[in-house]
């Protein structure tokens, strides 16, 4: 008669007795290198929608200046003259007001010209340094103080 030892070691070795299951999921490295890749998609897409909002506050300045420019050609045509012109308020300076300060250049309205600016400040003035400060004039004729075009300002 074989003893008890014996007969486990046999079936043990003859597959018959049950093996430890392998149990399936994630190692610690795989989750590493999972939340690193997510990390650099989010620092990425992080950015571009910073760039995105920074072009869009851009977009709304520019646009409330072109308003307040028509608000004086009207003016224009009543008086025949700038000179005396207020400084007209617009329905988007809720919008712009926190990003842009809109007003007239120190100069001023003239009878026959003026210049409006758009002066960014806070957070819209640190991340737009592509085009800074934008201008229209009586003329029509766009500006900006930074290094930017006209295409990539207006």
């Amino acid at each position: 008669m074989k003893s008890v030892t014996d007969r486990l070691y046999m079936l043990s070795h003859r597959g018959d007795m049950p093996s430890r299951r392998v149990i399936g999921g994630f190692t610690l490295i795989e989750l590493m290198i999972t939340v690193a890749i997510v990390a650099i998609l989010a620092t990425i897409a992080y950015g571009s929608y910073q760039r995105q909002i920074i072009q869009s506050r851009r977009a709304a300045g520019a646009t409330c200046l072109q308003e307040r420019a028509q608000l004086l050609e009207r003016f224009y045509t009543t008086a025949l003259s700038y000179a005396g012109a207020p400084n007209p308020p617009a329905a988007c300076d809720a919008n712009v007001s926190p990003h842009y300060t809109l007003s007239f250049t120190a100069a001023g309205p003239t009878a026959r010209a003026y210049t409006l600016q758009a002066v960014p400040q806070g957070a819209q003035a640190t991340g737009d340094t592509l085009c800074g400060t934008l201008t229209i004039n009586q003329q029509g004729t766009r500006g900006q103080s930074g290094s930017g075009s006209e295409a990539d300002c207006w």
